[in-house]
């Protein structure tokens, strides 16, 4: 591995400590527009009464989610899941209380609802971002064989470079440079390249000494 400079050192540092403060939002970002179907669209799919009451209680959860308030937006998702938990709709909602959970720093709440997405939603997607989302908590806590048995779920592929790239972090974390040096190449590999997501990924790969190419410096 060739020496780095101490401005690219410091720089390193400075991307190191901007990755542990916001990964798990960039992530969520990511996996959720991988996820994707238009919340507001999912009417379309469900026929009835059950569905359009349903719909108008997401719809009050969105109103919720706009005033940023965690307490308000989980008791009109708690309203929801109750009355509707096998609808599409409450997967979402939970999701949605997830963010508002992590961003208040009640993780608790947040893992107890994506242990509901992944046992509970219809949508493989949807269970494939609670998992991710869940991952980076554990990965947090420092709960690193947790995280790696979410991260070893079967997965679409589109998904895949996310879950490698975690589970890359997991692993260097445990102090697993090798299978993390493999992990971050995979993630390399598998992300769209004109992702600016994927400079990230080589960031760390130079910081583990891996080149995006393959091999080592």
């Amino acid at each position: 591995m060739s020496t780095i400079d101490l401005q690219e050192q410091e720089q390193l540092d400075a991307l190191k400590a901007w990755w542990k403060e916001n990964r798990k939002w960039l992530l969520s970002a990511l996996a959720i527009a991988i996820a994707g179907y238009a919340a507001l669209t999912l009417w379309k799919n469900y026929q009835g009464k059950q569905a359009a009451e349903a719909s108008t209680l997401y719809a009050e959860v969105l109103k919720q989610v706009a005033s940023n308030d965690p307490k308000r937006i989980n008791d009109s998702v708690a309203v929801l899941v109750d009355k509707y938990s096998s609808t599409a709709y409450a997967a979402r909602a939970q999701l949605l209380a997830v963010q508002a959970n992590m961003q208040a720093k009640d993780m608790e709440s947040a893992k107890s609802q994506l242990e509901w997405v992944i046992a509970k939603a219809g949508e493989s997607g949807l269970r494939d971002t609670a998992r991710l989302k869940l991952s980076t908590i554990l990965l947090d806590e420092k709960k690193y064989e947790e995280a790696i048995k979410l991260l070893n779920a079967t997965h679409p592929d589109a998904f895949s470079g996310l879950y490698a790239d975690l589970k890359g972090d997991v692993l260097a974390a445990q102090g697993k440079i090798e299978e993390a040096r493999a992990a971050y190449k995979l993630a390399y590999d598998k992300m769209d390249s004109k992702s600016a997501y994927r400079n990230l990924i080589q960031l760390k790969m130079d910081g583990l000494g891996t080149e995006a190419q393959g091999g080592v410096k």
